[in-house]
């Protein structure tokens, strides 16, 4: 009913215009003051109108979202958003994001496609809202790692699946949980891949090339401080989670049991020194219970249940 209404509004007369705009400067700055700087803005004559109609409370909500939307997408770009624009990304800048109970973060972007060397593309579907710095360690992953095991199978990476990005939720979607990674738009959960061809490669599942699992889990538990697949907690037995959450010492999860017998229960954490040069000692987990579906989840220490 809205576009109607939108196309009749447009071919309105002058003096119907100018008094539904004239009514809604004067509700904002009557009935706003804290947006009075909205007044000021350009009104055509579909949201004059509109506004007229429905009321300027509504108007104002749509006009607000617009100019924030607009604000970010204009501002100068971060640091960060500069490393990826120089043909890495095709990426949004969304600004700052905030929720409750500290959801959010500042520099957050949409990231839409991933740039390879050879200028092919990968997208990301749907595309994925993470903080700058995380979306620029997943472009380097998938340009340096993930794009080279893919084509080892022998077909071109072609996207990628993000099962979850950013999401204002406890760990786990547990009530009462600390806030996840996800809530601070810091980590990603891989689902699948597609190639080229057409195949479509799910790194969690045992039937996946074991090369390309291998080889992804070595790029990622390099790359990120937390990475959980099956076998970690029974919450990650369909997808790859992975963020860069920061902890003491410099303490990064790997946990991600590969099911192929010779790399079975190949769970490990890593405590790094923040000294330069100081080399990465390997601290073995205790062995995992196995975790059959539909069983009650194995869990493991605080840290890991992201």
């Amino acid at each position: 009913m809205i576009k109607p209404f939108v196309n009749c509004c447009a071919t309105a007369s002058p003096r119907i215009t100018e008094y539904a705009t004239r009514n809604l400067r004067a509700s904002l700055r009557t009935g706003l003051p804290q947006l009075l700087k909205l007044a000021n803005m350009r009104i055509d004559q579909p949201i004059a109108i509109i506004a007229a109609v429905v009321g300027p409370a509504l108007a104002l909500i749509a006009l607000s979202r617009g100019a924030a939307a607009q604000s970010a997408q204009d501002a100068a770009p971060t640091a960060c958003q500069m490393r990826l624009s120089e043909g890495r990304a095709v990426f949004k800048p969304l600004g700052e994001l905030g929720g409750p109970g500290g959801c959010g973060g500042p520099d957050i972007v949409q990231l839409e496609r991933i740039i390879l060397t050879d200028r092919t593309e990968v997208a990301i579907e749907p595309p994925a809202t993470l903080r700058c710095e995380m979306a620029e360690a997943v472009v380097s992953f998938v340009r340096q790692d993930l794009a080279p095991a893919a084509a080892a199978m022998g077909s071109a990476l072609s996207a990628i699946e993000n099962f979850d990005s950013y999401e204002c939720r406890g760990r786990n979607r547990v009530a009462n949980a600390r806030l996840s990674e996800h809530g601070l738009a810091n980590a990603l959960d891989i689902r699948s891949i597609r190639l080229n061809d057409g195949r479509v490669v799910r790194p969690a599942d045992a039937e996946a090339p074991s090369e390309f699992r291998v080889a992804m889990k070595a790029a990622v538990c390099r790359r990120f401080t937390t990475v959980l697949g099956p076998g970690s907690d029974g919450y990650h037995e369909n997808h790859i989670h992975i963020d860069r959450i920061e902890r003491a010492s410099g303490y990064r999860l790997c946990q991600w049991d590969l099911h192929d017998g010779l790399h079975s229960y190949a769970l490990q954490s890593f405590v790094t020194s923040s000294r330069a040069h100081a080399a990465t000692v390997p601290v073995p987990l205790p062995r995992p219970r196995p975790f059959a579906a539909g069983a009650r989840a194995v869990l493991l220490p605080e840290e890991s249940r992201l």
